[in-house]
């Protein structure tokens, strides 16, 4: 699931009933210093509380308030129910992000990375990928590099060439000697989505008995009114004012810092492909987004934003990306291909342009393309070092909005949305898969 420490507590005394069970089990965890670590366990965190489990939130002070800040799409009265611990570390300094960094993983929250290692002794340690690509990264790590094309597994991977710096793999390399303590894996995904990838997963592990859960989407499924205009971002305020389907989302999730001659392409693409759009244009995450130092405000061709106003919006800060993704004015996402992006698409029924930049992405953009036809692609990983011209994102927006493809892309990404929403239902694959993660962990012995 998440590269996270999770600690499930058992308790081995007798347990006379269900309700005792969940009193003397306790879940605590522990994300990984990142926005879409901190937000998939968060999302776990409200799936579990309908359970009756105290879950607790542990993390460093600044992530814990990020991560409050920043959820969207729950009920606020399960929100109160959140209990968070606030954890120090060792001080860290961060650079700023770089927009013109050759490999585009943000290696400037590295020193973040390393401070939070001191919270604690790691007990588990999971990936908050696809099973899809949870497996390949396996397949890797024993077979070798060469990944055999099947019936599930498509022909042409993407290499993890430029996916990862050297100095994150070494950290992650550090902390294999943990895994012994394994017994199991919790992913934020569906088996309506991915059975075939979490019965391979299944297999791998058969010798050392760990497990393995489909318990996703983490995400709400279905997002609740606001009441008032004073409480919804102004965003969704616009969406509210175009056609069904005619809108295309665009961002590239908290660790993406493109660079200037990269932005000046996208912002002409947007335009001259005559499609409505709204475009969150902000700088990756530093290590502290509470630090007030001033991250850099991408530049836009002179004019532009008046030139788009009938057309498009532009959004600089914050957005509520699943409520965006919720209107029935979205009809396509320009994604980086983040997991939690992913899903959260797949949920709200909207097929994406794949745009991947770094980390487990590439490889995600294979499954939402080629194996789920819910999504196109924008840039191949191949050129992932070139330029993305105006022209090719005009002609990829053409056949995402506007074009029997993407119609056809559209009616999947409906069904398979519908699928994934009603596994969460009472007796859904979803649903069973939880109530069984839940029986292990409350079990005696």
């Amino acid at each position: 699931m998440s590269n996270h420490q999770e600690n499930h507590k058992h308790n081995q005394n007798g347990l006379k009933s269900p309700q005792q069970q969940h009193e003397q089990v306790v879940v605590v965890m522990v994300p990984f210093p990142a926005q879409g670590h901190l937000n998939q366990l968060l999302q776990l965190f409200r799936l579990l509380l309908s359970y009756d489990i105290p879950v607790h939130y542990v993390g460093i002070a600044s992530h814990n308030r990020q991560a409050k800040l920043r959820v969207h799409g729950w009920n606020t009265v399960a929100a109160s129910n959140i209990q968070f611990h606030d954890f120090e570390i060792p001080p860290f300094l961060c650079p700023l992000p770089d927009p013109n960094a050759t490999i585009k993983f943000p290696s400037h929250l590295q020193p973040c990375f390393d401070a939070a290692k001191h919270l604690n002794e790691p007990v588990t340690i999971f990936h908050s990928v696809s099973a899809f690509t949870d497996y390949l990264y396996k397949w890797e790590a024993f077979q070798g590099n060469t990944i055999e094309a099947n019936d599930v597994i498509p022909k042409e991977i993407p290499s993890l060439e430029g996916c990862f710096t050297s100095e994150f793999l070494d950290s992650i390399a550090s902390e294999y000697d943990y895994q012994k303590f394994n017994s199991g894996n919790v992913y934020n995904t569906s088996r309506v989505v991915e059975s075939a990838y979490m019965k391979l997963l299944e297999q791998s592990t058969i010798a050392e008995n760990i497990k393995h859960w489909a318990l996703g989407p983490f995400n709400p499924v279905t997002i609740p009114k606001k009441k008032g205009s004073n409480s919804r971002h102004f965003c969704l305020e616009w969406l509210d004012k175009q056609a069904s389907n005619s809108v295309v989302y665009v961002s590239f999730g908290t660790t993406t810092a493109m660079n200037d001659e990269q932005i000046e392409e996208l912002a002409i693409g947007l335009k001259q492909s005559n499609q409505k759009f709204i475009w969150v244009l902000r700088d990756a995450d530093k290590g502290d987004v509470f630090n007030e130092i001033e991250v850099r405000r991408a530049k836009l061709p002179k004019g532009y934003e008046d030139l788009i106003k009938d057309k498009g919006l532009i959004v600089r800060d914050w957005a509520p990306q699943l409520e965006i993704l919720a209107h029935p004015s979205i009809g396509g996402f320009v994604s980086h291909c983040g997991w939690n992006s992913c899903m959260e698409s797949i949920t709200m029924e909207v097929p994406i342009g794949a745009w991947p930049m770094h980390s487990d992405q590439p490889r995600n953009m294979v499954l939402i393309t080629q194996v789920l036809k819910v999504g196109i692609v924008v840039n191949d990983w191949t050129k992932r070092n070139e330029i993305v011209t105006a022209n090719r994102v005009e002609k990829v927006l053409e056949r995402l909005m506007v074009s029997k493809e993407g119609d056809d892309m559209r009616k999947r990404a409906t069904e398979l949305g519908g699928d994934v929403r009603r596994s969460m239902d009472e007796g859904g694959a979803s649903r069973m898969e939880m109530d069984s993660f839940v029986a292990h962990i409350t079990k005696v012995g």
